[in-house]
């Protein structure tokens, strides 16, 4: 299929830049959702070419192609493209640790006698011993 070097590129950029990509399988759907340009037909074959190449990995599951990009991939856009080594996808950037904030073990157990604070009576005591309305309660 003939696909023009623009859609190529446009789509090309888009799985770089985000490392992974969704089609759905809808050969008819005009446009892809989230790439200017290319049809939705069109997304799918070049993902269809780049897994045959082995540089994505496809997953399909419920009538959507799941497409990750592998390191092969990566490096042959990175040379198709013509990016510099510094320029990674999303999925491969570090993601930054946890922000700071109240420290998790002392207040592990409600702060009180180091027992958990939903044992014991706690907030369970409006409700009375005597039962409900439904199986084996204690009706009128």
């Amino acid at each position: 299929m003939f696909i023009p070097k623009a859609n190529r590129i446009a789509t090309f950029s888009y799985l770089f830049k985000e490392g992974v990509l969704v089609v759905k399988k809808d050969t008819v759907s005009a446009t892809h959702p989230h790439i200017e340009g290319p049809s939705n037909l069109e997304v799918m074959m070049l993902m269809k070419s780049l897994a045959s190449r082995g540089f994505i990995r496809i997953t399909f599951n419920w009538q959507y192609n799941y497409c990750y990009l592998t390191d092969e991939g990566i490096e042959y856009l990175r040379t198709y493209l013509a990016l510099p080594a510094e320029i990674v996808p999303a999925t491969h950037k570090k993601v930054a640790g946890r922000p700071e904030g109240r420290d998790r073990e002392e207040d592990k157990f409600g702060g009180e006698g180091g027992r958990p604070a939903f044992r014991g009576g706690g907030d369970r005591e409006y409700r009375g011993r005597e039962g409900g309305f439904g199986r084996g309660g204690g009706g009128m």
